[in-house]
């Protein structure tokens, strides 16, 4: 295993392939921990981050034969950790607002990872769902998710009391949860879909 460990990550992935455990075991080694910091940070909950960077590691060992890594290995495992860590939200009901608010955020590091993922159509039927809102509650909805402005701005600008204001983001918010857990439902087998070679 030792004679391993100056392999780069996607070599090691090609040993993996080949159902080298010593290969898994470098790799989970190397990114355990850094996986388990973003998942805590996310669920406050070390309990259900360590489920999800064991679920990931697990799934990568299951898919080991059908799934070819195009770019690093780091941008792979970070992207599953993304999608489990929104399933676990999504199923423990926690933060629920939070996987739209990280749609919005979201800058994927190169385009090959974001046609695997899937980020487009995410994100296209987020933008469907918000043209159907009612005009006035797209217009508050685009101008505090999109535009950043605080619910007493945006009351300003529209001469509106700030209930009205929240009233708006959370009629938003309800819609988009229905289109986005529809989404989130399916993430944790989302990776078993990323193009195969």
């Amino acid at each position: 295993m030792d004679s391993l460990s100056i392999f780069t990550d996607n070599e090691l992935y090609l040993l993996l392939a080949e159902d080298n455990e010593a290969a898994f075991t470098i790799l989970y080694h190397r990114y355990w921990k850094r996986m388990l910091y973003k998942a805590v940070i996310k669920l406050q909950s070390d309990t259900d981050a360590e489920e999800v960077v064991q679920d990931a590691f697990t799934d990568i060992w299951k898919s080991r034969h059908s799934i070819k890594i195009k770019n690093s290995f780091h941008t792979y495992i970070a992207a599953i950790i993304r999608y489990k860590v929104m399933a676990k939200m999504a199923s423990n009901k926690r933060e629920i607002a939070d996987p739209i608010e990280d749609v919005y955020k979201l800058h994927v590091a190169d385009n090959a990872t974001e046609q695997w993922l899937g980020f487009n159509e995410l994100r296209d039927e987020i933008e469907k769902s918000v043209k159907a809102l009612p005009e006035k509650c797209q217009l508050v909805f685009r101008m505090s998710r999109e535009g950043g402005m605080s619910d007493k701005e945006i009351a300003l600008d529209l001469n509106v009391s700030q209930k009205t204001v929240e009233a708006h983001i959370s009629r938003a918010l309800k819609v988009l949860r229905v289109s986005i857990d529809q989404f989130l439902a399916i993430l944790v087998f989302a990776v078993a879909l990323i193009t195969k070679a």
